[in-house]
């Protein structure tokens, strides 16, 4: 025990988060999926979480794994990993499986999926560190710095677009939020924004002539309308967050207890988008409070790696990273306490899932990658004025 716990290094409080929210995800998954157990596995409710267990294993594998590696090593690996990123997501669009009208998965040998945007979300904010590193000598230029930070942005979301608007509109905001942290003038992306959303206004007017290139219209101005007007227009979506609304109402404040929820045979995809409800309806306000806790402690502590990273590759990639895991997590809660409209993204680490949560746990592991470089330096440089 002692040997495992001195090959895992790194922010130890990021290490306890993870655990928590992992066990946390176990407990939940297994209460959630009793419906779909009794529907698909015969009434075999521990198929389910036996599954997710064995996901949440391998997705601690990749993470020790990824922060055993010197983190400047991912410099490189994931220019390399863009590159192979964006031919899969035009791979997806073309013969991808279609679910909900979406293409998002492409098929994999086995009856498993692999759902490619994962991929090209953690490529794209690791290329933009890797170039806003190299361009800080000359990071005001359009030409030469701002150019080819804006154009893999705008093919990796424009790809990803046409199935999952959600995911594509977070890469934007992130990839936005670190362009500005690496100073990239502001009336740079000002323009960038203003472009990208004429460009996504003419991509509607087409879609509203020709339907049929892009059904999911249909579906975003449906959820927009039932969650501006809180009228019938989807009567799918608005059963949806009506069900949260019970069952975050039923929790209380100490909740039902786990594995109590009885919202859970109501409400669609309890184990997923609004598995936070079911977190709140059985362990309470208390419970759900303490997830946002979580999300927020991790953040805290992705900011100060950052702030004591003394590498700009470094700093960038974490701040990225970790900006775009607590984000997400923040627009799950949101859709389930009503917030904003339905988005169908998963809560980091604990909705159940398969590439998700292992490119999440590569995710924290490039985080651990860094902040286990920087205590290995501080301990060198602390021996070295003690000597």
């Amino acid at each position: 025990m002692n040997g495992i716990t001195r090959n895992i290094k790194g922010d130890k409080v990021i290490w306890a988060v993870v655990i928590i929210l992992s066990i946390l995800s176990l407990l939940t998954v297994y209460s959630s999926t009793g419906t779909l157990a009794y529907k698909y596995q015969g009434g075999n409710t521990e198929y389910y979480m036996v599954k997710h267990l064995i996901i949440l294993l391998l997705g601690f594998l990749l993470m020790y794994l990824t922060h055993l590696v010197k983190f400047t090593y991912f410099s490189r690996i994931f220019q390399i990993a863009l590159y192979v990123a964006i031919p899969l997501l035009i791979l997806t669009l073309l013969i991808g499986d279609t679910v909900n009208e979406a293409k998002r998965f492409l098929p994999l040998p086995f009856n498993l999926s692999f759902q490619t945007s994962d991929l090209a979300k953690l490529t794209l904010i690791m290329y933009l560190a890797r170039l806003l590193s190299k361009k800080q000598g000359n990071i005001e230029d359009f030409k030469s710095a701002f150019i080819p930070l804006m154009v893999p942005v705008l093919i990796v979301c424009v790809l990803i677009l046409p199935a999952n608007f959600s995911t594509a509109a977070m890469l934007f905001i992130t990839s936005l939020v670190l362009m500005f942290i690496g100073r990239v003038k502001f009336k740079y992306l000002a323009s960038f924004v203003g472009i990208t959303v004429g460009l996504f206004v003419i991509m509607l007017l087409i879609a509203k002539v020709y339907p049929e290139l892009m059904p999911r219209v249909t579906t975003w101005n449906s959820r927009i309308n039932s969650f501006v007007r809180n009228d019938q227009v989807n009567n799918d979506k608005v059963y949806q967050v009506e069900q949260s609304k019970i069952a975050i109402a039923s929790g209380g404040f100490f909740g039902k207890a786990p594995g109590n929820s009885t919202q859970r045979n109501f409400l669609p995809h309890p184990y997923s988008d609004f598995i936070f409800a079911i977190i709140i309806e059985e362990y309470g306000i208390w419970g759900g409070v303490s997830v946002v806790l979580l999300y927020l402690i991790l953040f805290f502590r992705v900011v100060k790696i950052v702030i004591r990273c003394p590498r700009n590759f470094g700093a960038f990639m974490v701040i990225g990273v970790g900006f775009s895991l607590v984000f997400q997590a923040m627009v799950n809660m949101a859709v389930a306490v009503n917030l904003i409209p339905v988005t169908g993204q998963p809560l980091p680490l604990v909705s159940m899932g398969g590439t998700s949560i292992w490119f999440t746990s590569i995710a924290i592991g490039i985080i651990l990658s860094v902040s286990k470089e920087f205590d290995e330096e501080s301990i060198n440089d602390e021996q070295y004025a003690a000597a």
